[in-house]
């Protein structure tokens, strides 16, 4: 699968380390996510959708827009 997670983290002028630190993980770790070699848990995308402020569809290349979706009221 082809995430955009590499090309938004690279749009931010971040790093890998930066993005597993506000993951709570190492950079190894992240880095095998980018790359394709691990997938991606949904808890982690989830986690990745907050951070770029988009969603997870957006993410996972289902859509071109890269608009977050409404939060479901609790």
């Amino acid at each position: 699968m082809n995430l955009r997670i590499r090309d938004l983290r690279e749009d931010k002028d971040w790093n890998q380390t930066q993005v597993a630190e506000y993951l709570n993980m190492s950079q190894s770790g992240y880095s095998k996510y980018e790359t394709g070699e691990n997938d991606v848990p949904v808890s982690v995308l989830c986690a990745l959708a907050d951070f770029y402020h988009t969603s997870v569809d957006y993410l996972l290349g289902r859509t071109n827009n890269p608009e977050p979706y409404e939060p479901i009221p609790k």
